[in-house]
This record gives C-alpha cells, structure tokens and sequence, in this order.
C-alpha cells in the first residue's frame, strides 16, 4: 500500500492592497521590515532557467520536488509503480513525463500535476 508523504504547511501569505500611488514606495517598505517580499520584482521559475529545454525544467522540477519529500528514485519508483530507471530518464531530461505519469507523480508527491507538464 503507498505511504502519503508529509504535507508541508503554508507559512506564507499574499496581500494586495490598493491606495494611493504616491505612498506605494513606503507601504513597500513597511512591509519588508516585516518579512514580506515584493513579488513584483520576481519572474516565473521556468523564465529563471533559460539555458534548460521545457523537458529539462520538468526533470529539474522532478527531481527538486523529490528532494523536498525526502525520497530516493528507489523509494519513489516503489511508491508510485514507476520504474528507477524512468524515473532517472526524466530527471535528465531524457525521457518526456506525460500527462498520466505526472498526475501519478503529482498525487504521491503532493503537487500539481501540471508543474512537470
């Protein structure tokens, strides 16, 4: 029977506000003498990676969020039925993760299916 891995908590929150232009500089500074980030200054992850092709970004996201969980290629091709060896071949980037393969990958890893697509 497959073991559920640890959901990790939410410590984090997004606020919007909306109020006057002239004293956004300052409600911005505020905020990050609190902790907070000003996510405009962000880009998206896949737009942080040029250099890797769309099925090198999967394999990186697979094998990033793997990590996280704390699971070996062993452990997670026993879990989810995947042999280690494809489970390898995607992290590399050589073999693609199809739609099916990755909402197997994303229940057992507890995430979206559509971040390895």
């Amino acid at each position: 029977m497959q073991e559920r891995t640890k959901k990790h908590p939410i410590e984090s929150v997004e606020l919007r506000f909306l109020g006057p232009i002239v004293k956004r500089a300052r409600a911005i500074q505020s905020l990050k003498a609190l902790g907070f980030v000003d996510i405009l200054d962000s880009v998206p992850w896949r737009d942080a990676y040029p250099e890797y092709s769309e099925g090198q970004l999967s394999g990186k996201a697979l094998a990033g969020v793997r990590y996280r969980e704390g699971l070996t290629q062993i452990q997670l091709s026993e879990m989810t039925g995947i042999p280690q060896r494809h489970i390898s071949e995607m992290e590399n980037g050589k073999r693609p993760i199809g739609k099916e393969m990755a909402k197997r990958l994303g229940k057992v890893l507890n995430i979206s299916y559509k971040v390895f697509l």
